[in-house]
């Protein structure tokens, strides 16, 4: 049976940005589907998050590089609710590499990140479209990042594979409309785990004090504020499709 309300199907949604977001969705009124490729606990707790607005929220588990998943997640959405009329890309990875080293990153390490970042969204959107284009509406929103747009970021391969999903937006705006609309977020620095993690305690708080020290907003992108983002495309964009927003507090203008 159809739900009344409308779904979102968020990927990597356990943790940081996809967490914010499916629970801004809940917040909203809408069903969420909670998506990990891993950490099932902390999925688990999201969604409870979710329910406590009194809606609905479907944990499934899924690696958005196999195709197979990909298509899975799409079909228990289906079948849970009989609709879709969101998808974030969310699910990304990285290997922190610096730029400089060339030695650093083998071709496997960008195959592997292409296969999440830029083939695995790809796949998500071939999965839900059929539901999303019956409908005659949906949305798409892909999470790049400022990386893909100045060539900065964890490393080369990071950034190559954002700058593909951020072409890739455009592209799918063209072919998928006007059923559905597909925009990306390009967050900045974004405070939490998976930065702290990844640079390291001293370096990722050395990160702040720069970018809080030397961009026009003098602040970092929390996972809050990219869901904000999101949620804008999604809900209050109908005439915005391909577009790319810059969420980095104004780091891509530097300071004078």
């Amino acid at each position: 049976m159809k739900s009344n309300r409308p779904v979102a199907l968020v990927t990597g949604s356990s943790s940081g940005i996809g967490a914010a977001t499916a629970c801004l969705f809940a917040q909203r009124g809408w069903n969420v589907v909670i998506n990990f490729a891993h950490s099932a606990d902390a999925a688990e707790k999201v969604a409870a998050t979710c329910r406590e607005h009194g809606t609905e929220a479907l944990v499934q588990q899924g690696n958005v590089a196999e195709d197979s998943d990909c298509r899975a997640l799409a079909q228990a959405a289906e079948t849970q609710w009989g609709r879709i009329d969101a998808l974030v890309n969310n699910a990304g990875t990285t290997r922190f590499c610096a730029h400089d080293n060339l030695e650093g990153l083998s071709a496997q390490d960008f195959q592997d990140i292409y296969a999440v970042n830029t083939i695995g969204a790809y796949q998500m959107v071939r999965a839900v479209a059929p539901m999303m284009q019956a409908a005659a509406t949906g949305s798409v929103v892909n999470v790049a990042s400022i990386a893909g747009v100045k060539g900065f970021g964890s490393s080369i391969a990071y950034a190559a594979s954002k700058g593909a999903l951020i072409t890739m937006t455009k592209s799918l705006a063209r072919a998928l409309g006007p059923a559905i609309r597909v925009n990306a977020v390009c967050p900045g620095f974004v405070r939490g785990s998976w930065l702290a993690e990844g640079m390291g305690e001293a370096r990722y708080q050395a990160m702040i004090e720069h970018l809080e020290a030397k961009t026009p907003l003098g602040r970092v992108c929390t996972p809050e504020d990219v869901a904000d983002a999101i949620v804008y495309f999604t809900t209050g964009a109908a005439v915005v499709t391909g577009e790319t927003l810059l969420l980095d507090g104004g780091t891509h203008l530097g300071r004078l």
